[in-house]
């Protein structure tokens, strides 16, 4: 399990793993490189071919656990991590299952919902970023999180709140990312892997998500083999408290204990 954009394995991710623990799963969280717990510089450095070498790196040391069935591991993204389950999926062969919960699945759909403004500020933010590193400089930084009238990575009216309302009250993390993640966001597509991933998946859509489009994560469901696809009348942010939660992680576990507990 890892999770979103800019986000840490902290926010909100421990009551699904637990519940996952407490139904006979065995369960391992990690952070990318330059997150949380994990080495690296810049910190909060949203790169997403990292992150999909960070899962590669994340599935090989499961495996190679005693305590660990090798032959039967699952994957489980929300959001930006979503994206990277689909890619790690159609990459591995090997992987049993998937479920992923609001997923990113296609740069071009999001920056259509986010429109034109956003993206002419985006390239400014990060060519400027672009010119730091070719100068040998600290990064640019832009705001992970912001409210409408700020420019943020997200700023729809229930990024702050939603977004906030899953950071621990001690949590170090900063409000930033590198501003370079504006330009190679439009490179990344995991609705192209989709056909490739051979395994069960379940694909859990928000219907109100003003982050991702709907059409495109229903696009993305029937382009995998096998999936199941499940929609909640709710926001992008909505899934992680509450009795969404709890219907949520509920169908995820009898999903994970289907095709890992045979």
């Amino acid at each position: 399990m890892a999770h979103g954009f800019a986000a840490e394995r902290s926010f909100g991710l421990k009551p699904y793993a637990e519940r996952f623990v407490q139904n006979g799963l065995a369960v391992m969280t990690f952070d990318y490189r330059c997150f949380g717990d994990s080495e690296g510089s810049p910190r909060n450095l949203v790169d997403p071919f990292r992150h999909i070498e960070d899962w590669k790196a994340a599935v090989a040391h499961a495996r190679g656990l005693e305590a660990v069935d090798g032959n039967r591991i699952g994957l489980w993204g929300s959001s930006f991590s979503g994206g990277h389950v689909i890619v790690t999926a159609a990459r591995d062969p090997d992987i049993s299952a998937i479920s992923i919960q609001v997923p990113f699945v296609d740069s071009i759909s999001t920056i259509s919902k986010l429109g034109l403004k956003f993206l002419f500020k985006a390239s400014i933010h990060g060519m400027r970023d672009l010119f730091r590193i070719m100068t040998l400089r600290k990064p640019h930084y832009i705001r992970v999180i912001g409210r409408p009238n700020e420019f943020a990575a997200m700023n729809t009216p229930e990024s702050y709140p939603g977004y906030s309302a899953l950071i621990p009250k001690d949590s170090k993390w900063e409000n930033r990312c590198p501003a370079r993640i504006l330009l190679t966001f439009a490179l990344y597509r995991p609705i192209a892997s989709a056909k490739k991933v051979k395994c069960p998946a379940l694909v859990i859509l928000a219907e109100k998500d003003s982050l991702i489009s709907a059409k495109a994560v229903e696009k993305t469901a029937m382009a995998i083999e096998n999936s199941e696809l499940v929609k909640y009348p709710a926001g992008h942010f909505d899934l992680y408290a509450g009795q969404l939660f709890e219907d949520a992680v509920k169908r995820q576990v009898e999903f994970f204990q289907g095709y890992l507990n045979t």
